[in-house]
This record gives C-alpha cells, structure tokens and sequence, in this order.
C-alpha cells in the first residue's frame, strides 16, 4: 500500500472486469476445484448436495404475479370509493378556503392512486406474456420464491451447491431461478462426478429433491443416492396405515397389508409421466380392521416400475440414519458462511448470468479459505502453476 501509495482499483474498474471475463472467472472456480484433486486434497467419494434461497437487489414491493396485482387493486380500489365518499362529505359540510383546500389535497391523492391502479393493470397484461407468470422490475430474472419459514419468502435466486464430505470444498455449483430443488438431482450429481473423477459417487439430499425420474437418471449414470420420500398423507398422524407398512414380496410381486392379506397386481398407468403398476384385494369391506386403513371401499397401492431404487434408499437410511447428519454438517454450514460474507442483499448483480459470475468469485474465495486451512498458504502457492 506504501509502494503505491494507497493506489486501489475504482469499483468501476472493478464492475467492468467482472463483466468483462464472466466465462474466465466461472472457469476459474472450476480448474481450482481440478487443482484441489489433482493434488489430492479432494479425493473423497461422497457429496452433499442442497440449494438454498438468496436474496438479488429486487425488493419484494417491485416484483408482480396475479395474485399480488388483484390484492392491491382491490385495496386501491377501496381507497379510491373512500376519497371519493369524504369529498363529497367535505362539499357538503365546510365551506370557503378550508373546503376548497381539502377537496384540492385529496383530489391530488385520488389522482396519484388512479394512475398507479392504470400502472398495475398494464403490468397485469404484460404478465400474460410472462412464462412463469411473474415480472421483476429491479432485477428481470430474480424470481419471487418461499423459504423454509413459515408465511415468509424472498425475491431472488436459488444457489445449488454439491459440497465434498470430507474435506467441506465445494465440488460444484450453479444458480437457477426456480424456487425447487427437485429437477436438480442428477444434474448436481453428474457435475460433482465430473469434477471429482469418480466413477463411483455417493449424493446425499434431503426430501425437497425426491424425484422420481431424478433417481432414475442418476441410477443409470451410475451415481447411488440417498434422497428421504417426503411424507405427503396425514394418515399416520391419524392413526391410519400407510404405504410402509404394506410389505412387499419382489419374487411374488405381491403386497401384503396389516391383516395379512395379499393385494395384487391389477394393471399399469401412467402418472405425472412414470409408469405406475397398481395392486388391490377385493376383501377389504369384510376386513376387521377397514377403519384403520381406508375409508372408502378398498384399499389401492401403487408402485412405480423402479421402485426397487426407492427401496434401497429406504434400507440405507435404515441402516445409517447419518447420512443426514452429514448433509447438514457438510451443506448448510457452507451456506452458512457465504451469506455471513455477502450480507443482507446477498447478490449486488442484477441478471442471472451475471448473479452466476458473482457466485463463482464467492464460491472461489470460500475454496481458497478453505485449502488454506486445511494444508496452509505455502503448500497452496507451490501447487498453483506458475
């Protein structure tokens, strides 16, 4: 700083070669996760894989969808009747320069509530044109999105990340906009094995993840997972049976209900684009315990056609309920730190490509921290090509 006296780049500077060498600095991140390996840092076979929700520079108040445009014409229309029922009042009852003053203040106030009503009836056509049905004034690919508490959300994006076990650096990354996790499985998976150079490789996720056709892609990419099945009945709160506890017999192709009967197998359909075979028994009116298990007249099970791999899940989080332990060890912590580093408005760039750029710095500074924790600077600079 001496040497050149305090001589520091302008944040303009600083913008223009952000925005300049977007694709170099994505590279960057990902040939430093390749020296991490090629050193033999990061040599584990398993990963974390989460997303997780941040902020972008739109406010909430600047992002539009149906439902909010309807709720706020319908309050501006409310206030519009109101100002309209005290000018009258006003006109009626007062006189001279005090009437004339308060009909003036509030004609002022009507006119101002009439054109943002005519403002949010153009955005609400422009919404038809909308391909999520949503628009973002501040930032146009921020997206308005729920998080995990209750009655809250954020505009933003969602971060994905897929974190080695071992050593806590992050394997790869990407930033969506879309506000579920469930499509980004297998590609998460097959990136993190790429970078890792495993043929065989562990992807642990928690329930938001769960897809069925996600599964399959990463089975036939030869990467196990273990992803937990989200419980979407609320029998089992009731006392009632669930799936789990109909036990079924692979070589039979059979289930097996509470009261020991078998339901069998009855024909295929397709459901929300999987091949779904569908098992039931014709005894369950008679059945003592018919209650317990299903109000109408017959219990029905379905069973995707490569439900064995939802099985195996199943036993592995059986065996080792720490899996998910690890998940939250491994992820969240991670996520933890580069919110800590970001601030409240965690992205400063507006457009997702740029919001990726932005990423890939953060994501390199936390993998550089962390290879200096872990084998030190000097290890670390002798291992850089010079």
């Amino acid at each position: 700083m001496w040497l050149t006296g305090k001589l520091v780049p302008d944040h303009k500077t600083i913008a223009d070669f952000r925005r300049d060498n977007a694709a170099a600095i994505r590279t960057t991140c990902a040939q430093f996760v390749e020296l991490c390996r090629r050193i033999g840092v990061l040599k584990g076979d398993c990963v974390a894989i989460d997303g997780s929700k941040f902020k972008a520079v739109n406010n909430r108040d600047r992002n539009f969808t149906k439902g909010k445009i309807a709720s706020r014409l319908t309050h501006l229309e409310a206030d519009v009747a109101r100002y309209i029922n005290e000018m009258v009042r006003i006109d009626r009852q007062e006189e001279g320069e005090a009437r004339a003053e308060k009909v003036a203040h509030l004609a002022r106030r009507y006119g101002r509530i009439r054109r943002e009503i005519e403002r949010l009836k153009a955005m609400d056509k422009a919404l038809a044109d909308a391909p999520d049905g949503q628009i973002s004034l501040t930032d146009p690919d921020a997206r308005a999105m729920a998080t995990s508490a209750r009655n809250s959300g954020l505009v933003g994006y969602n971060a994905q990340c897929a974190v080695d076990a071992e050593t806590h650096l992050i394997v790869t990354h990407d930033v969506t906009n879309h506000g579920f996790d469930r499509d980004q499985l297998s590609p998460m998976a097959t990136a993190a094995r790429e970078a890792l150079g495993h043929d065989d490789l562990h992807a642990i996720a928690d329930k938001g993840y769960f897809s069925g056709t996600e599964i399959l892609a990463c089975h036939e990419a030869g990467i196990t997972t273990t992803v937990p099945r989200p419980l979407t009945s609320g029998n089992e709160a009731k006392g009632m049976f669930v799936k789990r506890d109909f036990l079924y017999d692979p070589e039979r192709d059979i289930y097996t209900c509470p009261a020991g009967n078998g339901l069998t197998y009855r024909g295929t359909r397709e459901e929300g684009g999987l091949q779904v075979r569908r098992y039931w028994v014709n005894d369950c009116q008679t059945c003592p315990i018919q209650r317990r298990c299903k109000s109408g007249t017959e219990r029905r099970i379905t069973r995707w056609e490569h439900e064995h791999l939802i099985d195996a899940m199943r036993e592995r989080l059986a065996r080792d309920p720490d899996p998910m332990t690890l998940r939250r060890c491994t992820v969240e912590h991670v996520f933890g730190t580069l919110k800590a580093w970001m601030g409240t408005t965690h992205f400063l760039t507006r457009r997702l490509k740029n919001v990726r750029t932005e990423m890939a710095l953060n994501v390199l500074a936390y993998n550089m921290k962390r290879m200096i924790s872990l084998i030190g600077a000097r290890r670390l600079m002798e291992a850089i090509p010079g």
